[in-house]
């Protein structure tokens, strides 16, 4: 079996644990990881995890660099902007309310913004996790679009039937939830077990 090849979108929405577990696990899972982030991922890297810079390094998993590889968000011109790459999905994590409603109306400004509409265009799989709360007509709107399109809203809203004791145990929960919707295989504890 070939081994997965993933393109991944960071914006400014709350939520960098989720997006730097899910790319520690596709990884691990000897993943292609095809990443970019926006000016204002950048900025939400810095303030919730102290993160200067995109680099493997920085990103803290320097032992996989050679699977990750890295894109500016202005060049429009990239690989992954074009339908002729090849890829087994996309995931925009987290996602803010802005880039949702870019790829709900087609809006390309950016690297991310183009990636996801390439991938619902050539009808791959399209994850957007989207973490801003409460939701407006506005937004739920747009998911409905982007659910229309074929893309997949993924809420990142964790349950609390595995009993979560840390705050990472929450992370993983929903870290797993992303992955499986790429078919990368992992561990995480997301698996209902019934008690009866």
């Amino acid at each position: 079996m070939n081994r997965k090849r993933i393109v991944v979108g960071v914006t400014g929405a709350s939520g960098s644990p989720y997006f730097l577990r899910v790319l520690r696990l596709l990884l691990e899972a000897n993943t292609e990881v095809h990443l970019a982030v926006s000016d204002l991922g950048k900025r939400l890297l810095f303030e919730e995890s102290n993160i200067a810079g995109v680099s493997a390094e920085k990103l803290g998993v320097p032992e996989f660099e050679q699977n990750l590889i890295i894109y500016n968000d202005k060049d429009l011109g990239a690989s992954i902007a074009s339908g002729s790459f090849l890829h087994d999905g996309m995931i925009v994590l987290p996602c803010s309310s802005n880039t949702l409603g870019a790829i709900s109306s087609g809006i390309t400004n950016s690297l991310v913004q183009r990636a996801a509409s390439v991938t619902l265009k050539e009808r791959r799989t399209l994850i957007v996790a989207h973490r801003e709360s409460p939701l407006s007509l506005i937004d739920l709107r747009n998911m409905c679009a982007v659910t229309e399109c074929g893309g997949i809203i993924v809420p990142l809203s964790p349950g609390f039937y595995m009993q979560p004791k840390t705050i990472g145990d929450i992370v993983d929960f929903m870290a797993g939830k992303i992955v499986d919707l790429v078919g990368v295989e992992h561990t995480m504890p997301v698996r209902w077990k019934s008690s009866v």
